[in-house]
């Protein structure tokens, strides 16, 4: 440490401080001019007596991706203070390096639930395929911040064999943060073949049973859903997400129905054009247009007039891309809207229908 602070005596006298508010304030300082000689410093505070210096190197190290700061933020997941874990995962996590990976999964199971989240949170960003495995068990965890993690992983991976425990989760998950995480997760899963491609093994991805603390029962699809059995559960667990009492994962699924363009979801999502949430109507609308289900031209053109500007916006969008004549009576009633926005999609939805009117 001496040698590599010759220039600055006073620096390193305030980092040996016996003071540990000194010594974090002149590791922030030594953040500010480190360069990439100047790692050891940092790993050297990992290892500092106070916790509050430690948590300070810990965030310092993301400048290098070198595997030495890696392998010292690895070991500073088993520090004894929870805030020192979790700034070395995250720190990990902000790193984007896939050789991270290695230091943070023997990580994955560990005792305290809140370095289990920050440890999956961190292989989110990576996107390994090692990161499979533990994702998928994570979903049995009894902590929710870890379920919710556990989803992102596999939402972000985009392995086709984890569709079955996603949609397990979207259905039968005690915490709406869960469930809302699962069924936007399911995102990806647009064409049959994908979900059935490269299937995992019946060990690796479990049965279809129900997430832990599930006390109630998952919500059942509206009729209509027969015929696209292709999808798996994924059809049945998004219009089941329209009917949550939750209004985030009725709003997540309405907006996952569009994302897929499942003909199944036209009549529900028209149905949630009277949700009691504006933002679930907001979502509901966007699919629709997506869909350009013309049964739903009556609903948004009625939601032409709800109080919400972004609404508003919304369905005159849809009801150009629906391409209804029918709906040009009520786009023009709106061209005069108070807000700019809602009569700028206005225009745009005019211009489509009278372009597709054009022999």
């Amino acid at each position: 440490m001496t040698t590599l602070l010759n220039d600055d005596p006073a620096l390193l006298q305030r980092l040996q401080a016996d003071d540990s508010g000194i010594r974090r304030i002149a590791l922030l300082d030594l953040a500010d001019i480190a360069g990439e000689e100047h790692l050891q410093l940092f790993i050297a505070a990992l290892r500092d007596p106070a916790a509050e210096v430690r948590v300070e190197a810990a965030r310092a190290l993301e400048t290098w991706e070198s595997p030495e700061g890696v392998a010292a933020l690895a070991i500073a997941l088993a520090d004894d203070a929870d805030e020192v874990r979790a700034a070395a995962a995250q720190t990990l996590s902000e790193l984007k390096e896939q050789s991270s990976a290695a230091a943070l999964l023997p990580h994955a199971a560990h005792a305290l639930p809140s370095v289990r989240a920050a440890v999956l949170r961190g292989l989110r960003e990576l996107r390994v395929p090692a990161s499979l495995q533990p994702a998928l068990a994570a979903l049995d965890d009894s902590d929710a911040a870890v379920r919710r993690e556990a989803v992102s992983v596999l939402g972000y991976l985009k392995h086709p064999g984890a569709v079955g425990a996603l949609t397990a989760a979207a259905s039968g998950d005690a915490s709406p943060d869960v469930r809302r995480a699962a069924i936007g997760a399911l995102g990806y899963a647009a064409l049959p073949p994908a979900a059935a491609a490269a299937p995992l093994s019946a060990a690796a991805a479990g049965p279809a049973r129900p997430r832990p603390g599930a006390g109630q029962a998952a919500p059942q699809p509206e009729q209509g859903c027969a015929g696209i059995g292709a999808y798996g559960g994924v059809p049945a667990a998004l219009l089941g997400g329209l009917a949550d009492p939750s209004w985030q994962v009725r709003e997540e699924a309405a907006g996952t129905l569009g994302k897929l363009r499942l003909p199944a979801g036209a009549a529900p999502l028209t149905a949630a054009l009277d949700d009691a949430y504006w933002q679930v109507r907001l979502r509901a609308a966007r699919s629709l247009g997506r869909l350009r289900h013309t049964g739903a031209v009556p609903a948004l053109s009625a939601a032409l007039t709800h109080a919400i500007g972004n609404l508003r916006k919304e369905a005159a969008l849809a009801l150009g891309e629906i391409g209804d004549s029918a709906a040009l009576p009520a786009l023009a009633a709106i061209e005069q809207d108070p807000d700019p926005e809602v009569r700028k999609a206005a225009r745009i939805a005019i211009a489509q229908l009278r372009q597709q009117a054009t022999p």
